[in-house]
């Protein structure tokens, strides 16, 4: 199960991930999929937001991994300087701890098949001052209520 949104600006894409949080349960992973200058941090802000996250979030790439706390703790992991899955995993980015929170992954296509169907998959298509059109899959049933949890209102941001 899919739904597609429209967000016009970066504050909209935040609004967007914020709803989205309420669903938000300890274990959930989300994918953000989406070219450079996407809004792929934007939504994690937003995301964050949501869960009560106080602290700024920033695009970990150098640091691959940032942990914030909020209602439940963020994981948030930026892949784009790794080359693949291997490298991924061998550099311990997938831990124990994250069942206890809830774990965003920018660049998630570079895990390739190491991703498991358990998650919601976030799709962005377009950059610059482009509205982004938001592709959000639910890979299971169960993550088919973050898709609940936008409401009419909140399908146009």
């Amino acid at each position: 199960m899919e739904r597609v949104v429209e967000t016009r600006d970066p504050a909209g894409t935040r609004a967007l991930a914020g709803a989205l949080a309420v669903a938000a349960r300890a274990g959930d992973l989300i994918s953000l999929v989406g070219e450079l200058g996407a809004g792929k941090t934007q939504f994690a802000k937003g995301f964050g937001a949501g869960l009560g996250v106080t602290d700024t979030i920033v695009s970990p790439s150098f640091v691959l991994m940032a942990e914030y706390r909020g209602r439940l703790p963020l994981f948030h992991i930026d892949l784009y300087r790794l080359a693949g899955a291997a490298e991924a995993l061998a550099g311990g980015l997938v831990d124990e701890r994250q069942g206890e929170g809830v774990t965003l992954i920018e660049w998630a296509e570079r895990l390739e098949d190491a991703m498991p169907a358990g998650r919601l998959d976030v799709l962005i298509e377009g950059t610059g001052d482009d509205p982004r059109r938001i592709v959000l899959r639910a890979g299971t049933a169960d993550y088919e209520r973050y898709l609940a949890a936008l409401t009419a209102e909140g399908s146009n941001r």
